[in-house]
């Protein structure tokens, strides 16, 4: 399995490598539309490789997912969490009743009592 993943890992490479070196042409990234820009004032733009531009656009739809699927699970976290304090708070109570109810009782008894 560890062969596999190495594997896997190393075509990745390679493909990434691949669209890196096919996708080397400089474009420019504009921060707002050419007459919004003239509008305001200000237009912010940068040049960079095509790569970075779409290896960027995945690294930044791939955090975004995630936290999107963190946020729409919070209700998910929230109802676990409360319901293991109610599983922590419901096994204090039986311990704490089992040994009342054994308190009158032989160790033995008591032992094989809380065993059952």
């Amino acid at each position: 399995m560890r062969y596999i993943r190495y594997a896997f890992l190393v075509s990745l490479a390679i493909v990434l490598i691949v669209v890196a070196t096919a996708n080397r042409a400089e474009v420019t990234l504009n921060l707002l539309p050419e007459t919004v820009a003239e509008l305001i004032g200000f237009g912010a733009q940068i040049t960079l490789p095509l790569f970075v531009v779409i290896f960027g656009g995945i690294i930044a739809g791939v955090l975004i997912g995630f936290v999107w699927e963190w946020l729409r699970e919070h209700k998910h976290r929230a109802e676990a969490a409360r319901r293991g304090r109610e599983v922590e708070t419901l096994e204090r109570e039986l311990r704490r009743e089992k040994r009342m109810k054994n308190e009158g009782q032989d160790d033995v008894l008591a032992l094989l009592d809380e065993a059952s």
